[in-house]
């Protein structure tokens, strides 16, 4: 079977279409459909570009996108740049990406009604603490027993007589 290259090639000849023709319908850089048709795929920069413009050329060419873009994966699996899909950062993971993942799997339903749950049981257990605290602190407790004592009769304030 011929390559995905060869296809796109043989394909755009027998139609008889150029490739400046082909690259003003699929608004695809002329040097790009070259490299597509001379299998020379390192001018793309990720494996989703060379995926893209093989789709529209395919499409454009009346060709079978599902078969072109399988051994288009056979082909690209042979290379070392396009054997795996480039990482999405690279630098190493650190403690707050860590957090900040584990903060976004966790079901924030379930975890506000723990926090609801767990501010209630701290209430409880301050006011339990504190009323306890105002018992200990009783000023009147420590007090000694009160004795009466009559007032003498000079002390209090004379009435005042209604003439």
């Amino acid at each position: 079977m011929s390559t995905v290259a060869e296809q796109l090639r043989s394909a755009r000849e027998a139609k008889n279409l150029t490739v400046e023709q082909v690259a003003e319908a699929t608004k695809i850089r002329t040097d790009h459909i070259r490299a597509l048709e001379e299998g020379k795929y390192t001018a793309f920069s990720a494996t989703i570009y060379i995926r893209g413009s093989v789709k529209n050329y395919a499409g454009m060419l009346k060709l079978d996108p599902v078969a072109l873009l399988a051994a288009l994966d056979g082909e690209l699996k042979g290379t070392t740049q396009f054997r795996e899909p480039p990482p999405l950062v690279e630098t190493q993971k650190t403690f707050l990406d860590a957090l900040i993942l584990l903060l976004a799997k966790l079901n924030w339903k379930l975890g506000a009604a723990g926090v609801v749950v767990l501010a209630v049981v701290l209430i409880i257990g301050l006011s339990v603490w504190a009323w306890r605290q105002h018992q200990k602190s009783d000023p009147l407790k420590n007090l000694p027993p009160a004795i009466y004592q009559p007032a003498n009769v000079g002390d209090t304030l004379p009435l005042h007589n209604a003439k």
